[in-house]
C-alpha cells in the first residue's frame, strides 16, 4: 500500500483518539453496520480530500465497511493530525497523502497521489480535488460518477463553475444540508474556533473586542461562543441581510476600517479574498490578534502585512507570529492565516462532525446509485436524506418528538381548509 505520512510509530495515540472520537459518533456507527451488512460502495474506486482528524477517520472507516476503495489526503497543509494519519495507514490499510505542515507543493503532490487512484468518486473540503481533475487530469472525468463537497468555500467554487457551463459531473453539496451548516458550521466552527484561538495565544477573551468578518453560519457561531466568553462582539459584513440579523442578534455592525482600530481579536470566516488588508493592519492597535477560520488562508492578506512589517517578523509562540510594523505597532498572526481551528486545535468536536460525515457517508451511497442519473450540477443532499440523520441523532440523544396526526397531514396538504 502506497503512503506519505509522517511516522507510522506514531499509530498507536492516532488509534485510541480515534476510538475516543468514534464513542461520539453514533450516526455514523449506525450507518457504518447498515454499510457493513448491505456493502452499497462495492466497487466504488473513492479519492477523498478532507481534514485528516480523529472524526475523518471515523468516515473513512465507515466507507470502507461499505465496500469503497479509499485513498485519503489533506485539505488543508496545517490540519492533519499525523497520529491519525499513521494509524489509518497501519491499523486500518487506508493509503493516506498527508503531513501536518507539508509545504505548498506537497500539499498538492499529495492529491496529485489521490488522483492516482483513479478514482469514479471524489469527497472535497474545498474543491480541491475537483479543479485539479478540470485543470490537470481531465482524463479521469470520463470515469467519474460525481463528488461530494464539504464546505462552503468549495460549493462557491462548484457552484461557479456549473454556471459556466465547465462542471464536468455532478456534486452533492452536502456542506447545505440542514443537518450540516446547521449544526458543523455555527455550533461546531464557533466552539472550535475559539479554542483554537485560546490555544495559540492564552489569551483572556472576556472585555476584549472581538471582530467577526462574516455574519454567514460560522460567523455566527463565532460570535455566539464569543459573546459567551464576555467578549464585546463587533460584526463586518457585506450583506445587508446579514448585516441586519447580526443588529438584531444585538452585536455591534460596522465597516471594518472602523472596526480596525478598536479590536483586539480578529477572526475571518467569508470565503473571499484580503478581507483583512494593508489600510486595516495600519489602523490596528497595538498587539492585535489576527486569525482565519475560512477555507483557504486568503482571507487575511499575508504579502501585504509582510511588506508593512519589511521582514521583521518573529514566531513568538508556536502558531504566532508577530509581525512589527513601521509605525511601531504590532500585529499577531494565528497559524500562518490557515484554519486556526485546525492549527492549532483539533477542529469540531466528533458529535457535531458525526451528522457531517453522515451527509458525507450518505451522499456517496446515493451517488453510487444516482449518480449516473444526474447532470452536471451541484446538487443538495435529498431531503430525506437529511432528515433521516436527524431522526438518528435525535434517537442517539434519547429524545422522542411528535409526529403529525392524519388531520393535521390533511390540513397542511390542502387548500380549502381555512379559517
Amino acid at each position: 500500500m502506497d503512503y506519505h505520512i509522517k511516522d507510522i510509530a506514531l499509530a498507536e495515540k492516532g488509534r485510541l483518539r480515534i476510538e475516543w472520537a468514534n464513542h461520539s459518533m453514533p450516526v455514523l456507527n449506525l450507518i457504518k453496520e447498515k454499510f457493513e451488512k448491505e456493502k452499497p460502495l462495492k466497487g466504488m474506486k473513492l479519492s477523498a480530500c478532507l481534514h485528516v482528524t480523529t472524526e475523518t477517520a471515523s468516515l473513512m472507516n465507515t466507507l470502507k465497511a461499505g465496500g469503497a476503495d479509499i485513498v485519503l489526503c489533506a485539505s488543508n497543509p496545517l490540519s492533519t493530525q499525523d497520529d491519525v494519519a499513521a494509524s489509518l495507514v497501519k491499523d486500518y490499510e487506508i493509503s493516506v497523502f498527508s503531513i501536518k505542515g507539508e509545504d505548498t507543493d506537497t500539499y498538492y503532490k499529495h492529491i496529485k497521489s489521490a488522483l492516482d487512484h483513479k478514482p469514479i468518486l471524489t469527497m472535497d473540503d474545498g474543491a480541491d480535488l475537483v479543479s485539479t481533475i478540470h485543470s490537470e487530469r481531465t482524463e479521469l472525468i470520463s470515469d467519474l460518477i460525481g463528488g461530494t463537497e464539504e464546505t462552503t468555500t468549495g460549493i462557491i467554487r462548484l457552484k461557479s463553475m456549473a454556471e459556466e457551463g465547465v462542471l464536468k459531473f455532478p456534486i452533492v453539496a452536502v456542506n447545505d444540508a440542514e443537518t450540516k451548516h446547521l449544526f458543523d458550521n455555527r455550533y461546531g466552527t464557533g466552539q472550535s474556533t475559539i479554542d483554537g484561538i485560546i490555544r495559540a495565544t492564552n489569551r483572556l477573551i472576556a472585555g476584549s473586542v472581538f471582530v467577526v468578518c462574516g455574519y454567514g453560519w460560522c460567523g455566527r457561531g463565532v460570535a455566539m461562543r464569543a459573546n459567551g466568553e464576555g467578549a464585546n462582539v463587533v460584526i463586518t459584513e457585506v450583506d445587508p441581510l446579514r448585516a441586519l440579523e447580526a443588529v438584531m442578534d444585538g452585536y455591534r455592525v460596522m465597516p471594518i476600517e472602523e472596526a480596525a482600530k478598536i479590536g483586539d481579536f480578529f477572526v475571518t470566516l467569508t470565503g473571499d479574498i484580503s478581507v483583512l488588508r494593508r489600510e486595516h493592519f495600519a489602523m490596528m492597535k497595538d498587539g492585535a490578534i489576527i486569525a482565519n477560520s475560512g477555507h483557504f488562508n486568503v482571507e487575511i492578506d499575508i504579502e501585504e502585512l509582510e511588506a508593512l512589517s519589511n521582514g521583521s517578523k518573529r514566531k513568538i509562540r508556536e502558531y504566532v507570529d508577530e509581525y512589527s510594523l513601521a509605525n511601531g505597532k504590532r500585529v499577531y498572526l494565528l497559524g500562518e492565516g490557515r484554519l486556526i481551528n485546525l492549527a492549532a486545535a483539533e477542529g469540531h468536536p466528533s458529535s457535531v462532525m458525526d451528522m457531517s460525515f453522515a451527509n458525507q457517508a450518505l451522499s456517496a451511497e446515493y451517488m453510487m446509485k444516482k449518480g449516473r442519473e444526474l447532470e452536471n450540477k451541484v446538487y443538495n443532499v435529498p431531503e430525506d436524506i437529511d432528515k433521516n440523520i436527524a431522526r438518528m441523532k435525535l434517537r442517539s440523544l434519547g429524545i422522542k418528538i411528535d409526529t403529525l396526526t392524519d388531520k393535521q397531514q390533511k390540513y397542511l396538504s390542502s387548500w380549502d381548509m381555512g379559517t
